[in-house]
Protein backbone atom coordinates (compact mmCIF):
# COMPACT_ATOMS: atom_id res chain seq x y z
CA UNK A 1 0.00 0.00 0.00
CA UNK A 2 1.39 3.44 -1.08
CA UNK A 3 -0.38 6.42 0.39
CA UNK A 4 0.95 9.46 -1.35
CA UNK A 5 1.26 13.00 0.52
CA UNK A 6 -1.56 15.33 0.15
CA UNK A 7 -0.96 18.85 -1.46
CA UNK A 8 -2.55 21.68 0.44
CA UNK A 9 -3.94 24.65 -1.14
CA UNK A 10 -1.36 26.90 -1.93
CA UNK A 11 1.07 24.44 -4.19
CA UNK A 12 0.99 25.44 -7.74
CA UNK A 13 -0.14 22.16 -8.76
CA UNK A 14 -3.32 22.28 -7.33
CA UNK A 15 -4.30 25.34 -9.46
CA UNK A 16 -2.47 24.22 -12.39
CA UNK A 17 -4.68 22.18 -14.98
CA UNK A 18 -4.02 18.11 -15.49
CA UNK A 19 -2.40 17.12 -18.48
CA UNK A 20 -4.16 14.36 -20.38
CA UNK A 21 -3.12 10.87 -20.08
CA UNK A 22 -1.85 9.84 -23.41
CA UNK A 23 0.52 6.38 -22.09
CA UNK A 24 -2.00 3.83 -20.67
CA UNK A 25 0.83 1.79 -19.17
CA UNK A 26 2.59 0.69 -15.70
CA UNK A 27 3.03 4.04 -14.94
CA UNK A 28 -0.44 4.80 -15.35
CA UNK A 29 -1.95 1.48 -13.29
CA UNK A 30 0.96 2.34 -10.77
CA UNK A 31 -0.81 5.61 -10.38
CA UNK A 32 -4.14 4.73 -10.02
CA UNK A 33 -3.00 2.83 -7.67
CA UNK A 34 -1.24 4.92 -5.32
CA UNK A 35 -4.42 7.35 -5.65
CA UNK A 36 -6.76 4.34 -4.61
CA UNK A 37 -4.45 3.51 -1.44
CA UNK A 38 -4.34 7.24 -0.58
CA UNK A 39 -7.83 7.39 -0.98
CA UNK A 40 -8.56 4.99 0.64
CA UNK A 41 -6.23 5.78 3.88
CA UNK A 42 -7.92 8.85 4.46
CA UNK A 43 -11.07 7.86 5.70
CA UNK A 44 -14.60 9.45 4.91
CA UNK A 45 -13.16 11.06 1.43
CA UNK A 46 -14.89 10.40 -1.41
CA UNK A 47 -12.01 10.95 -4.14
CA UNK A 48 -8.26 11.90 -5.12
CA UNK A 49 -7.78 13.35 -8.13
CA UNK A 50 -3.99 13.34 -9.61
CA UNK A 51 -3.17 16.54 -8.58
CA UNK A 52 -3.69 16.74 -5.31
CA UNK A 53 -0.70 13.67 -4.81
CA UNK A 54 1.26 16.29 -7.12
CA UNK A 55 1.00 14.29 -10.61
CA UNK A 56 0.04 16.59 -13.39
CA UNK A 57 -2.57 13.99 -15.18
CA UNK A 58 -6.42 13.98 -15.51
CA UNK A 59 -7.39 10.84 -13.78
CA UNK A 60 -9.01 10.58 -10.50
CA UNK A 61 -10.14 7.53 -8.30
CA UNK A 62 -13.34 7.37 -6.20
CA UNK A 63 -15.34 5.85 -3.82
CA UNK A 64 -18.67 7.51 -2.85
CA UNK A 65 -22.02 5.62 -2.49
CA UNK A 66 -21.24 2.28 -2.46
CA UNK A 67 -19.51 2.90 -5.56
CA UNK A 68 -15.60 2.56 -6.14
CA UNK A 69 -13.41 3.24 -9.48
CA UNK A 70 -11.36 5.39 -11.24
CA UNK A 71 -11.70 7.54 -14.15
CA UNK A 72 -9.06 8.82 -16.68
CA UNK A 73 -9.55 11.81 -18.72
CA UNK A 74 -13.05 12.57 -17.62
CA UNK A 75 -15.64 15.02 -19.14
CA UNK A 76 -18.49 15.92 -16.71
CA UNK A 77 -22.18 16.50 -17.82
CA UNK A 78 -24.17 17.89 -15.53
CA UNK A 79 -27.56 17.35 -17.57
CA UNK A 80 -28.06 21.19 -18.25
CA UNK A 81 -27.77 22.62 -14.55
CA UNK A 82 -25.10 24.94 -13.81
CA UNK A 83 -24.83 25.45 -9.86
CA UNK A 84 -22.51 28.04 -10.07
CA UNK A 85 -25.63 30.27 -11.92
CA UNK A 86 -28.44 28.47 -10.61
CA UNK A 87 -27.97 27.74 -6.85
CA UNK A 88 -31.90 27.47 -5.93
CA UNK A 89 -32.59 25.50 -9.16
CA UNK A 90 -34.62 22.22 -7.98
CA UNK A 91 -31.77 20.06 -9.96
CA UNK A 92 -28.90 21.27 -7.53
CA UNK A 93 -28.16 20.75 -3.57
CA UNK A 94 -26.19 22.78 -1.52
CA UNK A 95 -24.17 20.86 1.11
CA UNK A 96 -21.17 20.58 3.00
CA UNK A 97 -17.70 20.10 0.97
CA UNK A 98 -14.68 19.18 2.44
CA UNK A 99 -11.26 18.66 0.67
CA UNK A 100 -8.65 16.83 1.49
CA UNK A 101 -5.76 19.78 -0.09
CA UNK A 102 -8.03 22.45 2.33
CA UNK A 103 -7.96 19.94 5.78
CA UNK A 104 -9.89 20.56 8.42
CA UNK A 105 -12.98 22.77 6.69
CA UNK A 106 -16.28 22.52 5.68
CA UNK A 107 -18.48 24.91 2.87
CA UNK A 108 -21.85 24.40 1.88
CA UNK A 109 -21.43 24.07 -1.84
CA UNK A 110 -24.09 24.13 -4.59
CA UNK A 111 -23.68 21.04 -6.84
CA UNK A 112 -25.85 19.51 -9.47
CA UNK A 113 -27.75 16.28 -8.18
CA UNK A 114 -27.06 14.18 -11.11
CA UNK A 115 -23.49 14.24 -13.02
CA UNK A 116 -22.40 11.49 -15.98
CA UNK A 117 -18.38 11.54 -16.41
CA UNK A 118 -17.17 9.46 -19.60
CA UNK A 119 -13.79 9.05 -19.62
CA UNK A 120 -11.55 5.75 -19.90
CA UNK A 121 -10.02 3.23 -17.76
CA UNK A 122 -6.75 2.76 -16.94
CA UNK A 123 -6.71 0.02 -20.26
CA UNK A 124 -8.23 3.01 -22.44
CA UNK A 125 -11.05 1.51 -22.33
CA UNK A 126 -14.53 3.44 -21.75
CA UNK A 127 -15.93 4.08 -18.83
CA UNK A 128 -18.96 6.02 -17.92
CA UNK A 129 -20.00 6.89 -14.66
CA UNK A 130 -23.52 8.69 -13.59
CA UNK A 131 -24.37 9.05 -10.45
CA UNK A 132 -26.31 11.05 -7.80
CA UNK A 133 -26.35 12.79 -4.23
CA UNK A 134 -23.21 12.58 -2.61
CA UNK A 135 -21.33 10.41 -5.87
CA UNK A 136 -22.62 13.60 -8.32
CA UNK A 137 -21.06 16.13 -5.73
CA UNK A 138 -17.63 13.54 -5.39
CA UNK A 139 -17.42 13.13 -9.47
CA UNK A 140 -18.17 17.17 -9.87
CA UNK A 141 -15.24 17.87 -6.99
CA UNK A 142 -12.72 16.02 -8.52
CA UNK A 143 -13.47 16.89 -12.05
CA UNK A 144 -12.68 20.05 -10.65
CA UNK A 145 -9.46 19.00 -9.47
CA UNK A 146 -8.56 18.19 -12.84
CA UNK A 147 -8.95 21.63 -14.39
CA UNK A 148 -7.01 23.53 -11.88
CA UNK A 149 -9.79 24.53 -9.50
CA UNK A 150 -11.08 23.52 -5.82
CA UNK A 151 -14.66 23.79 -4.34
CA UNK A 152 -13.97 26.80 -2.62
CA UNK A 153 -13.84 28.81 -6.03
CA UNK A 154 -17.60 28.07 -6.28
CA UNK A 155 -18.65 29.47 -3.06
CA UNK A 156 -20.28 33.02 -3.28
CA UNK A 157 -21.19 36.09 -1.07
CA UNK A 158 -21.06 35.55 2.86
CA UNK A 159 -20.30 31.67 2.33
CA UNK A 160 -16.63 32.73 0.48
CA UNK A 161 -15.94 35.57 2.58
CA UNK A 162 -15.92 33.03 5.65
CA UNK A 163 -14.24 30.35 3.77
CA UNK A 164 -11.28 32.71 2.91
CA UNK A 165 -10.95 34.19 6.64
CA UNK A 166 -11.06 30.06 7.66
CA UNK A 167 -8.19 29.27 5.10
CA UNK A 168 -6.20 32.43 6.01
CA UNK A 169 -6.22 31.13 9.75
CA UNK A 170 -5.87 27.68 9.39
CA UNK A 171 -2.42 26.15 10.80
CA UNK A 172 -1.70 24.13 7.72
CA UNK A 173 -2.05 27.77 5.29
CA UNK A 174 0.14 29.63 7.69
CA UNK A 175 3.58 27.39 6.87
Amino acid sequence: MTMRAIRVLGDPVLRTPAEPVTHFDAALRALVTDLMDTLLGAPGRAGVAAPQIGVSAHVFVYDADGHRGHVVNPAIDLHGVDPATDPDSDDVDTDDEGCLSIPGLYFPTPRARRATVRGVDQHGEPVTVTGTGFLARALQHETDHLDGRLYVDTLRGDTRRRALREIRSAAWARR
